[in-house]
């Protein structure tokens, strides 16, 4: 897939969206299909007033830029739309793009640079431990820090403490995810589970750890635990075991941007092994998969909305068509988070009277239930800074060929208490 940092990394800024998202709370409008040349340009016209600069310090060429860089040119186009209806209560938005490269010592800086350019918002990567630096900048700064898809409750006071009240992500929580995938489990028959997890992030951990508590708490047995971590050449000897443990399906926490995980499902299958593999967005996307439609069958993951044309939402549809018009399909369903996340701070800075001031615009999403997004509805609260409750698409890929198979909402989460 073009998105896809070792596929081409000079990705071009997409052209701009007419994507209508209805509810309360959500970006304002379009001008309706339909209407004068001179409505669209009064529209224009309105968006006139200071910009509202928001610094993206992300991956633009490491491991983590399949997760940044798509959420990020999803935002930029609905930026571009928001723009064309008249911008935040007059004022454009504008972002301003910084490679961090993954570095703590860039990351720092651009964070830094960021804010002497002008941005009033900190948008981050969506690794908690890579954004770090960035995050303790605007922290330290007192402005609103958000991430698109940053797995894990991190990113607010769980890990910074009172300044991280300022800090959110609108990805899903692991427990969320694990929650979805023991419902997945249960509903399915899948009565016992070897649990394999990639420690490369703590994403993937946190991901496998919490299936745990929740598989068990619904009845269901883990046979065994492997981990392996990307690179450390122990993938096939992980495989073997899983692939022998009995269990009547895996969970699979890893890395869909390296070559461990076609490696872990292809040793897997050519030993024999047929059941289910399961485990969560990480594994989004065909472009990973063995070519092979007996190995690359019965593989199933949660995401946030379906990128092979079957998605239940025709915003998403509209979404994904628009990139792929460009030449830049995503490769995941993850690049919904990028205009929910833009449309959450929309929501904020209206809410607030367009007020740019961190803990003002903090207080307003901290606040949010249910408000309407690309990527379903979002929540927060003083203790969750990350999505609990979105339902999530569960994707199959049955004889090579992915498909959307159902929505599925976390419900009660046995890993989190709540």
């Amino acid at each position: 897939m073009s998105s896809r940092w070792w596929y081409r990394p000079g990705i071009a800024v997409l052209a701009a969206l007419g994507i209508v998202l209805g509810g309360s709370g959500v970006s304002g409008a379009a001008p309706p299909a339909g209407g004068s040349q001179a409505q669209l340009v009064a529209a224009r016209a309105a968006a006139k007033g200071k910009p509202i600069e928001i610094g993206a310090v992300i991956d633009e060429t490491g491991f983590m830029t399949p997760f940044d860089r798509p959420a990020l040119e999803a935002a930029q186009i609905e930026a571009q739309r928001i723009n064309k209806s008249g911008g935040v209560l007059g004022r454009p938005i504008e972002f301003k793009v910084y490679n961090d490269q993954l570095q703590p010592t860039l990351t720092r800086s651009d964070a830094l640079k960021a804010i002497a350019a002008g941005a009033k918002i900190l948008w981050v990567t969506c690794d908690v431990t890579y954004a770090t630096p960035a995050i303790e900048v605007g922290l330290a700064h007192h402005m609103l820090v958000v991430s698109p898809c940053t797995g894990t409750n991190e990113l607010g006071p769980a890990r910074f403490g009172k300044p991280g009240r300022l800090a959110f992500s609108f990805g899903n929580a692991p427990q969320a995810e694990a929650a979805v995938l023991a419902r997945l489990f249960k509903q399915k028959g899948w009565k016992t589970a070897t649990v394999v997890t990639d420690k490369l992030l703590t994403y993937f951990v946190d991901v496998c750890k919490s299936f745990t508590a929740d598989f068990q708490k619904q009845g269901g047995k883990i046979v065994t635990q492997l981990t392996f971590t990307t690179g450390d050449h122990t993938v096939t000897q992980v495989a073997q075991k899983a692939a022998n443990s009995g269990a009547a399906g895996l969970a699979l926490c890893a890395n869909d941007a390296s070559p461990t995980l076609p490696a872990f499902v292809t040793a897997v299958r050519t030993l024999g092994n047929t059941k289910p593999i399961a485990g969560p967005w990480s594994l989004d996307g065909d472009f990973w998969e063995p070519s092979s439609p007996t190995i690359s069958n019965n593989i199933w993951w949660d995401t946030y909305a379906s990128v092979f044309g079957d998605d239940p939402s025709s915003a998403v549809r509209a979404m994904y068509a628009a990139l792929k018009a460009k030449g830049e399909a995503p490769a995941t369903g993850g690049f919904v988070s990028g205009p929910s996340a833009l449309q959450g701070i929309v929501a904020a800075i209206k809410k607030t009277k367009g007020s740019l001031v961190g803990p003002k615009l903090a207080t307003a999403i901290q606040h949010f239930k249910n408000v309407p997004t690309l990527s379903g509805p979002v929540s927060f609260s003083a203790k969750w800074h990350v999505q609990i409750s979105r339902p999530l698409r569960i994707i199959e890929v049955r004889n090579g060929k992915p498909h959307y198979v159902e929505t599925l909402s976390p419900g009660k989460l046995a890993a989190a208490g709540t």
